[in-house]
């Protein structure tokens, strides 16, 4: 592993591909919990089979004149009961003095559930739980701890991610995985649900959030440039809720704002325009008094889009709250 500190807008480490980083401070460190990319022979294509992950290696940042620590192995798909493949990006939350790991990943019938395991350190390694968790679907968890102690699992992701087939509310087969409203309606939105004080299920009935223009009117499935996709991510910034999230074909970082964790919320634009790579994934948290966000790209791979590296770097809000937009060509 290289022993340098740390530097914004480079790999966070070279020696493995990393991807879909989510941070938190944890006991004064940044914690990073990323999926982990492997090379492999298979299919490329809409639904994601490239991106065959299958552990997860959880990395930390002692702080930024540090480098960042691989601290190995925390959890394998084969040590998951229930899981067949695909264990996608993860986020990690604390709480009960207990850290707990929220994963997808597809079940022994290819439907993507979401699963949770424990630890008692933030690096792991993590013990699942036997079933995923009654009523996941899809893709991407994010778990937010609000000031309340109240917690919210943000998820879901369109094409690969399975969201179409949960229109109703069950798993429809037969429905292609890329299909959705026509594209002058409403475009589905992000799942919101509460969990149980223990964390390990959901405590309230799953909610899609509606994410709405300046005028109040819905984001449509037509607008790839503003509509959701995948990748949500929650945080708080002087009393507002900000979700963010990818918005998938258009490879943008975008970003709305709400007085309400639930929402709706309102558009407000565009946190980090395309990286090189089709996917695009972040994570936003506040180290000691500046904000960073962390995010990944395949400059290490030379282009190879599931040969992805994490990367991070400061942001800046404007006096009325929102985010100053980063150029990516600006920060390589």
């Amino acid at each position: 592993m290289d022993n340098k500190p740390v530097k914004q807008n480079e790999p966070l480490v070279k020696h493995i591909y990393t991807a879909d980083p989510s941070a938190h401070v944890f006991e004064g460190k940044i914690y990073i919990y990323p999926s982990h990319d492997i090379d492999h022979g298979g299919p490329t294509n809409d639904t994601g089979d490239q991106y065959a992950m299958e552990d997860y290696h959880i990395l930390s940042i002692d702080d930024l004149n540090s480098p960042a620590v691989d601290h190995g192995q925390a959890l394998h798909m084969k040590d998951v009961p229930w899981v067949s493949k695909q264990m996608w990006a993860p986020d990690a939350a604390f709480k009960n003095n207990t850290y707990y790991l929220y994963f997808p990943a597809r079940d022994k019938d290819g439907i993507f559930r979401i699963g949770v395991a424990t630890s008692s350190r933030p690096e792991g390694p993590f013990k699942p739980e036997e079933n995923y968790m009654e009523g996941s679907y899809s893709i991407d968890p994010a778990v937010f701890v609000d000031e309340d102690d109240r917690a919210y699992m943000y998820f879901g992701g369109l094409w690969g991610g399975q969201l179409a087939q949960w229109q109703t509310g069950e798993f429809l087969a037969n429905v292609d995985e890329k299909d959705g409203p026509a594209a002058d309606a409403p475009a589905m939105g992000a799942r919101v649900v509460e969990l149980s004080d223990d964390m390990l299920s959901f405590k309230g009935e799953v909610k899609e959030i509606s994410i709405v223009d300046e005028n109040g009117k819905p984001i449509v499935a037509g607008d790839e440039d503003r509509r959701y996709f995948e990748g949500p991510w929650m945080h708080k910034y002087n009393g507002y809720y900000y979700l963010s999230y990818s918005t998938g074909s258009t490879h943008k970082l975008v970003y709305a704002m709400s007085k309400n964790p639930e929402g709706p919320f309102e558009y407000k634009g565009t946190i980090l325009t395309p990286v090189l790579g089709w996917t695009t994934h972040h994570s936003i948290i506040q180290y000691q008094d500046k904000w960073y966000l962390f995010y990944h790209d395949c400059s290490l791979s030379g282009g190879i889009d599931h040969l992805r590296s994490v990367k991070f770097t400061e942001i800046q809000y404007n006096e009325d709250g929102t985010i100053q937009m980063l150029d990516y060509d600006n920060l390589k």
